[in-house]
C-alpha cells in the first residue's frame, strides 16, 4: 500500500490550512474543545503523534503554539515526516504501539488519515471555506470509518474520540456526512 491517499489528504487539509487567516484563529469550531488555533495546533501535533508510533516511541508532549508562527511551514515539516514514517519499508505491515493500544499499522494509517481529513473539515467549517473536500477521498474514509468506530469511541467532546452520529441533510456532500457520522454538526 502506498502512501498517496496520505498525500491526497495531507493536500486537502494544507488547502484549507493556506486560507486560514490570523484573524480567524480564535473562531470557535465545531470542535467544542477547540478554536481554530487549537485545531491548527492539533493537526500539526497529531502527525508528530503518528511519527512517534511508528517509530516505537512515546509522543514529545512538547506544548508549541504553531498557530502563533508560520503555521503552514509547520504542517508542510510535520506531513513531510508523517510521509516518510509511513512509507518506510515494513511500516504498513506491522504492529504499532499508540497510547492507547497496540494496531496495526495500515489501521494507524487510516486513523492519521481519518483525523487529518476531519480536522481539515473543522477549519473550512470554522473559516468560511467550502467543506466540499476531496470528494472520492471523503467517500472512502466514511466508508472506511463506518468499518473501524465502534459505539464505545462515542461520547462528549473531549471525553471520546467522536462523538454521536449527527444528522446530515440530504444532499450533502461527502465530507460533510463523514462529519456528521464522526459526530460533528454540518448544518
Amino acid at each position: 500500500m502506498s502512501t498517496q491517499p496520505l498525500q491526497a489528504v495531507i493536500a486537502a487539509t494544507r488547502g484549507v490550512l493556506a486560507n486560514v487567516t490570523a484573524d480567524q484563529l480564535q473562531n470557535s469550531t465545531p470542535c467544542d474543545s477547540w478554536d481554530v488555533a487549537g485545531i491548527v495546533n492539533h493537526v500539526i501535533d497529531a502527525q508528530g503523534f503518528f511519527v512517534a508510533g511508528l517509530s516505537g516511541q512515546p509522543p514529545s508532549g512538547d506544548n508549541v503554539d504553531h498557530a502563533a508562527g508560520d503555521f503552514l511551514a509547520a504542517y508542510d515539516d510535520a506531513t513531510q515526516a508523517t510521509l516518510d514514517a509511513f512509507g518506510a519499508e515494513g511500516a504498513l505491515d506491522g504492529m504499532v504501539k499508540m497510547p492507547f493500544g497496540e494496531m496495526p499499522g495500515r489501521a494507524v494509517l487510516g486513523l492519521a488519515m481519518t483525523d487529518t481529513f476531519t480536522h481539515g473539515w473543522d477549519l473550512a467549517k470554522a473559516t468560511g471555506q467550502s467543506t466540499d473536500l476531496a470528494p472520492e477521498l471523503a467517500e472512502q474514509l466514511l466508508g472506511a470509518s463506518r468499518q473501524m468506530i465502534q459505539p464505545a469511541f462515542r461520547g462528549d467532546d473531549g471525553a471520546a474520540p467522536f462523538g454521536a452520529e449527527q444528522e446530515c441533510p440530504d444532499g450533502a456532500c461527502n465530507a460533510d456526512k463523514l462529519a456528521a457520522f464522526l459526530g460533528r454538526n454540518v448544518s
